[in-house]
């Protein structure tokens, strides 16, 4: 290769002015810097420097898509790296990789590996549930983005966009998927920070509405309207309502409950892991009163071929509307007075006051997580024996009150007791 005079390249105009001839050429400005020159007529910048003794060239860039103060700034920077014993080359080699790993390691490439990591753990519907909010409320505005490079800020603007809607409550949750994908990033080295932990506190938070539930000194009369059925119940509805006082489950954990689940020899119901809220299997002890409560249930349905305890009337294999309770209670003079829901808090408290449980053994009934170090230990037979003993307790108890019209202390066995 013809090489010309070494000289300052000294303007754009004189660098337009070179022209290609047969041979490439080089034409040198400072500091290792140079121009070459093809036939065809491309300028390419290079930069000759030594490392370690040994003579290496590095590209910066084509004329003009790199001007001259580019390519003198790009020299500058090069030389600071060797001030520093760094080799150019491989830092812009290391730089290079670093770009194709953001590439390939966008927040939805991540999340949608963190997605399928947890479809064996969660439900059906749960699964669906994230993906669905993955693809409308966190794509659309961080999915292209290296997951390394997203910053809290980016993460808010976008949680923005949900407050913004009413969706309080959403937003949380969708802060909260995002840490989980960022804390699997971590984990298998493709960001280094979960950035939603700095975004505590700057959600809005909706006022906390409990679900209505009556005082125990009520129950006389729930009970009481109960009985008479002056709203002309469906007797389904009605034994959904007794087993939800009974066993004091969540809503969607009765008007689902299948009878496979129930254990009649051994007075329980075992209801499986994806069906529960905490994602943990749970064992209900069935008392004399539930029995016979799925006992007539039971034989009202044997005619339909589902295993549904308590199917629609209107779509037979279809579990019960979810509002169906709620429904009923109103129906019967409850109406923002007592829900479905609300017979876990009445149990809560009119077993831990009436009959002087502790409450270890109410919470883990309520299939809740226990309070300090026990919390995850816990499995489906903690407390199994006084649960047994509870449960038939409450339902002597709810007895007691229906046939004497009063709510009052009674003491029974020990064995649950403080």
């Amino acid at each position: 290769m013809k090489k010309k005079k070494e000289k300052n390249i000294a303007s754009d105009v004189a660098i337009k002015a070179l022209k290609p001839e047969e041979k490439p050429y080089k034409v040198f400005d400072r500091n290792g810097l140079y121009l070459e020159v093809t036939p065809a007529g491309s300028k390419l910048w290079r930069l000759k420097y030594y490392y370690l003794g040994k003579e290496k060239r590095i590209s910066l860039g084509h004329y003009p898509i790199v001007g001259l103060a580019d390519a003198k700034t790009k020299c500058i920077e090069a030389r600071k790296l060797l001030d520093k014993d760094i080799d150019p080359s491989t830092a812009k080699q290391e730089n290079r990789r670093e770009i194709l790993r953001n590439a390939a390691n966008t927040f939805h490439a991540v999340a949608l590996e963190w997605h399928e990591n947890q479809e064996g753990r969660w439900s059906e519907k749960h699964t669906a549930n994230i993906k669905h909010r993955l693809e409308t409320d966190i794509f659309p505005f961080i999915g292209t983005m290296p997951i390394s490079s997203i910053d809290a800020p980016d993460v808010l603007d976008m949680l923005r966009k949900i407050e913004k809607r009413g969706a309080l409550d959403l937003a949380g949750r969708t802060r909260q998927i995002c840490g989980q994908v960022f804390r699997y990033g971590i984990q298998t080295a493709k960001c280094k920070e979960d950035v939603t932990v700095h975004l505590r506190g700057a959600l809005k938070k909706r006022k906390t509405k409990h679900f209505a539930a009556i005082d125990a000194k009520e129950l006389p009369e729930l009970l009481e309207a109960l009985e008479r059925n002056d709203a002309r119940l469906y007797g389904r509805t009605r034994r959904a309502i007794k087993l939800s006082m009974l066993t004091f489950l969540r809503p969607g954990e009765i008007r689902q409950a299948r009878w496979s689940e129930i254990e009649w020899d051994d007075k329980r119901w075992v209801i499986p892991a994806e069906r529960m809220k905490m994602r943990r299997p749970h064992i209900v002890p069935l008392s004399r009163q539930a029995l016979k409560i799925l006992e007539e249930q039971r034989e009202e349905v044997k005619h339909i071929n589902t295993d549904l305890v308590f199917p629609s009337q209107i779509r037979p294999k279809e579990p019960m509307s979810d509002g169906t309770v709620r429904v009923a209670l109103q129906k019967l003079g409850f109406k923002d007075r007592m829900t479905a829901h609300g017979f876990r808090a009445l149990a809560r408290t009119t077993i831990r006051e009436k009959l002087d449980y502790a409450p270890d053994v109410i919470e883990a009934q309520l299939a809740h997580k226990a309070a300090g170090p026990l919390g995850e230990a816990y499995d489906r037979s903690t407390f199994i024996k006084q649960r047994a003993v509870m449960m038939q307790e409450w339902a002597d108890y709810l007895d007691t009150v229906a046939a004497t019209g009063k709510v009052i202390p009674v003491q029974f066995g020990k064995i649950g007791k403080k």
